[in-house]
C-alpha cells in the first residue's frame, strides 16, 4: 500500500531536504566530532581473577565518567567496550580482533594476566592499535613482544617480587622456599625475587610448582615444613593466593617461616578473610589507606565511594583507572585521536592519578612507579576495608628495573 503523502508531510519532506543540502561544512565536521572515542576493555569477567576483573571495570568506569563529565574531547565521549576474555590467550585474541575489526575501537586498554595480555598485545601490534596493559607481566617490556603502540600502566615483577625480596630478606633470613603456580606469570615472579635476593646473600631450597587453578595443596605442605626455610615465597596469584594462604595457615607453616607473596592483593585478601592472610606481606600498585598520606589517593577514592555506595577501589581497580587515564589525558594533550599522536604524548606524560608521580619510560613504556609494602592484619581494623598495614613505599626509581638494554632494547 502506497502511503499517503499529505501537503504536511511534502512541506516536511521539502524542507527536510533543503537543509540537508545546504548543510554547511563546518556542521558536517561537528557531527563526524561527536563521534564517541571507543577503548576496548578485554579482562577475565569469568574464572578465578574474576573478583580483580570486576573491579577493573568499575573503576575504568568512573575514568570514562569523569572524561565525559568534563567535556570530554572537542565534543567527544568516550565509551568503554568492556569484553570477557575467560582468562584464555585465544579468547582475549579474538574479542581483541573483534573489537578492532567488528567494534572500530580506537585504543585497547585492560587484561589480568601475562599470557592474555601477550596475545592482545600481538594483535595490537599487527593492527597498530595503542595498547596499555594492566596486567602484570615482565614479558610485555621485552623487544621481542614490544611494539611502539605497547605501554604498560601495571607494575611488573622485577618491581613487585623485587621490592618484596629487598624488605624481607634483611628482616626474615635467607633460606627461601617457593609455591609457584606453573605459568609465565609464577615463573616471572620467582626469577625477579631470586634476582634482588642474589644481591642479598639468599639462598633457593625448593620451587615448588602447582598446576594453575589448583585446589588442594596439602601434597606440597609436609614437604615445605621439612624443608624450614625461613621465608616461604607465595607465587600465585588471585584465587590460587587465596587457598594457599588458607591451607598454609592451616598447617601451622607460620610458626616457623615468615610467609611473603610478591603481590598482595586486596580483593584476594577480602576473599580469604583475616585470619588466612594475619602476617602475610607483600607488595602491590596501590592500597587505599594511601590516602592519608597521598592527595589523589583520596580524590580517588571519594569519586569512588560516591559512585559505588562507599565500597573503595582495589589495587587492580586502580590500574583500570590509571590505565584509562592515561590514555583520554594523552589525547587532550595531543589535541587529537590520530594514534601516533597520542603514543608520543603518552611518552611524555607525567601524571599522578592517586598515588603519587608517575610516567612511561622512554624505551619500554613501562611506567615508573612506587611499590607499595603492606602486611596483612586481623586486630583493630576500623571497618571492613582496613585491612593492610602500609610498612614502606619504595620510591619510584628506574634503578630497581631491568634496563633496556636487557630488555632487549636498542639505545
Amino acid at each position: 500500500m502506497k502511503q499517503k503523502v499529505t501537503n504536511q508531510t511534502r512541506r516536511k519532506m521539502l524542507i527536510g531536504g533543503a537543509a540537508a543540502a545546504s548543510t554547511p561544512l563546518w556542521l558536517n565536521v561537528a557531527n563526524a566530532q561527536a563521534d564517541t572515542i571507543k577503548i576496548g576493555f578485554p579482562t577475565p569477567l569469568t574464572g578465578p581473577f574474576s573478583a580483580e576483573a570486576q573491579d577493573q571495570v568499575k573503576a575504568a568506569e568512573l575514568a570514562i565518567k569523569e572524561f565525559n563529565d568534563a567535556g570530554g574531547f572537542n565534543g567527544r565521549k568516550a565509551e568503554l567496550l568492556v569484553r570477557d576474555d575467560k582468562l584464555n590467550p585465544g579468547e582475549a585474541a579474538t574479542r581483541t580482533l573483534e573489537l578492532i575489526e567488528k567494534d572500530k575501537v580506537n585504543y585497547l586498554v585492560g587484561s589480568l594476566s601475562a599470557a592474555t595480555q601477550l596475545s592482545i598485545n600481538a594483535v595490537c601490534k599487527e593492527r597498530k592499535v595503542l595498547f596499555n596493559s594492566i596486567s602484570q607481566s615482565d614479558a610485555i617490556n621485552e623487544a621481542k613482544d614490544w611494539s611502539v603502540y605497547t605501554f604498560h600502566e601495571s607494575l611488573n615483577p622485577t618491581m613487585t617480587a623485587g621490592a618484596v625480596a629487598r624488605y624481607s630478606i634483611p628482616r626474615y633470613g635467607k633460606k627461601i622456599v617457593f609455591l609457584t603456580a606453573d605459568y609465565a606469570y609464577g615463573h616471572e615472579m620467582v626469577r625477579a625475587f631470586e634476582r634482588a635476593g642474589k644481591e642479598l646473600g639468599a639462598t633457593t631450597l625448593a620451587d615448588i610448582r602447582h598446576p594453575l587453578g589448583a585446589s588442594d595443596y596439602s601434597a606440597f605442605l609436609p614437604r615445605i615444613k621439612a624443608l624450614n626455610p625461613d621465608i616461604l615465597v607465595l607465587c600465585n596469584f588471585g584465587r590460587d593466593l587465596v587457598n594457599a594462604a588458607k591451607q598454609c595457615t592451616d598447617f601451622g607453616l607460620k610458626s616457623s617461616m615468615k610467609i611473603v607473596t610478591p603481590v598482595l592483593l586486596y580483593t584476594a585478601r577480602l576473599a580469604g578473610g583475616p585470619e588466612a592472610f594475619e602476617g602475610i606481606l607483600g607488595g602491590t600498585g596501590y592500597y587505599w589507606g594511601l590516602e592519608d598520606r597521598i592527595p589523589t589517593a583520596k580524590a580517588f577514592n571519594d569519586a569512588f565511594r560516591k559512585m559505588y555506595n562507599g565500597s573503595v577501589p582495589s589495587d587492580y581497580g586502580a590500574l583500570g583507572y590509571a590505565g584509562i587515564k592515561s590514555v583520554l589525558a594523552s589525547i587532550k594533550i595531543a589535541k587529537s585521536t590520530e594514534t601516533m599522536k597520542v603514543v608520543s604524548a603518552m611518552e611524555n606524560l607525567k601524571y599522578d592519578w592517586y598515588k603519587g608521580p608517575e610516567y612511561y619510560r622512554k624505551c619500554d613504556h613501562q611506567a615508573v612507579q612506587t611499590v607499595i609494602i603492606v602486611e596483612s592484619k586481623s586486630k583493630n581494623m576500623k571497618d571492613k576495608y582496613d585491612v593492610f598495614n602500609i610498612l614502606t613505599i619504595e620510591p619510584t626509581t628506574e634503578k630497581n628495573m631491568r634496563s633496556c638494554a636487557e630488555l632487549g632494547h636498542k639505545a
